[in-house]
């Protein structure tokens, strides 16, 4: 992404104020495909045989440069900064002639999803513009620093989340119906039979319209806590205002475009209650509550009070756990909005009781359940967004699911 282009005047709000900028986006007669040349985000790349697998697609996938291999992180984020210039020079990537707002669209199974791309002027946290959930690890942040300074690039958009008005006539949310009605800029389906499109919007009613309607708007991050950290850490270094002062982001108005929230945890089939706790048993210390479930998540909600995480893993029985909500909050499933994800039930809002899909597990009434306490005190993150972001064609996203 290049500087942002001159916006409305005065946007200065307490809102969300989303630039134009000029897209850097892939040219198509020069790649083998727009689909070849997309990936997932950084972080869920899986390596090395998920890496491979990119860079073996087409020689100008973009994880060669949000994960660049080198024997050093120095070399990666400085031949990341020369792989983005060759690109430029050979015409592989150009940049659109004037400044636009994005409207980019995502469609397969079900799931329709658009938002706008732009460069949206970095809040700090106080001013509670942009609402974060979770925490940063340090490491990480640097590292995605030093490679936006070496490449001096936003290379990809975080995925911010807000509740629009819930109609499709007015601000932001009418532009976008209307602009999907024309030409996109690129289209594009995945190896995953997810189609993504691209539209461009430039004409200054729409950009002021979308200002307008978006100045009195707040954000949550949905994904990219560490990407937002590192803008924050990379403007403080500026002496002036200046482009560090925006970061890229794609925006979805969730009254109309609802996204879809997965499952954090990951499910091991017909796994004996005795062979996981033997695992886990150099990571955690596990006590046997001999007592009805009812009082096993009782003793697990006390338990969490203290600040650290807590599961309790149900044994014997038949049947799954119920699920248990805390007054006022539901737990959402991947697929059913208001029941618990498949193979977790709340208990209370900090533990989740586990169970596993073909085995022998506690029903109520039933002994048996194990509390367990992780040796570390190590930290559960809150449920993501999916990742399908956008093609790699357009001025960020990247649209492969992995």
């Amino acid at each position: 992404m290049s500087t942002p282009g001159h916006g409305p005047t005065g946007a200065t709000g307490q809102g969300l104020h989303l630039a134009p900028f000029r897209g850097l986006r892939y040219v198509p007669e020069r790649v083998g495909s727009l689909a070849a040349v997309t990936s997932p985000p950084y972080d869920v790349v899986v390596r090395p045989d998920g890496l491979r697998h990119l860079e073996t697609a087409d020689p100008h996938n973009i994880v060669r440069l949000i994960l660049p291999q080198a024997a050093t992180a120095a070399d990666r984020h400085r031949q990341a900064a020369r792989t983005l210039r060759r690109w430029q020079d050979e015409n592989v990537l150009a940049a659109d002639p004037v400044p636009a707002l994005y409207v980019y669209e995502q469609r397969g199974e079900g799931i329709l999803q658009r938002g706008l791309i732009g460069a949206l002027r970095l809040t700090p946290r106080e001013e509670g513009v942009v609402l974060p959930h979770e925490d940063v690890m340090p490491h990480i942040i640097e590292d995605r620093a030093a490679l936006m300074r070496d490449t001096s690039a936003n290379l990809e958009p975080l995925l911010f989340s807000y509740r629009g008005d819930g109609n499709g006539t007015e601000g932001a949310a009418g532009v976008i119906e209307r602009v999907i009605r024309t030409e996109p800029l690129l289209s594009t389906t995945t190896d995953d039979g997810y189609a993504h499109r691209l539209w461009s919007i430039t004409a200054q009613d729409d950009l002021d319209r979308i200002d307008r309607d978006l100045s009195h708007r707040h954000a949550l991050i949905a994904d990219g806590h560490h990407r937002w950290a590192t803008y924050l850490r990379l403007r403080a270094e500026q002496p002036a205002p200046g482009p560090w002062d925006f970061g890229l982001v794609l925006l979805v108005d969730t009254a109309r475009y609802p996204l879809r929230v997965r499952a954090i945890h990951r499910l091991l089939h017909r796994l004996p209650v005795a062979e996981a706790l033997a695992a886990v048993g150099g990571t955690f210390r596990v006590r046997t509550l001999d007592v009805p479930l009812q009082d096993a998540l009782d003793a697990l909600a006390q338990a969490v009070g203290g600040g650290r995480s807590r599961q309790c893993l149900p044994a014997g029985g038949r049947r799954p756990l119920p699920p248990r909500r805390p007054p006022g909050r539901g737990a959402a499933g991947p697929h059913d909005p208001g029941r618990p994800a498949a193979g977790m039930a709340r208990a209370g809002c900090h533990g989740a009781a586990l169970h596993a899909p073909g085995a022998r597990l506690a029903c109520a009434g039933r002994p048996g359940a194990h509390r367990l306490h992780p040796r570390d005190g190590g930290r559960r993150r809150a449920g993501r967004a999916p990742r399908r972001h956008g093609s790699a064609d357009a001025p960020g996203p990247r649209g492969r699911r992995p």
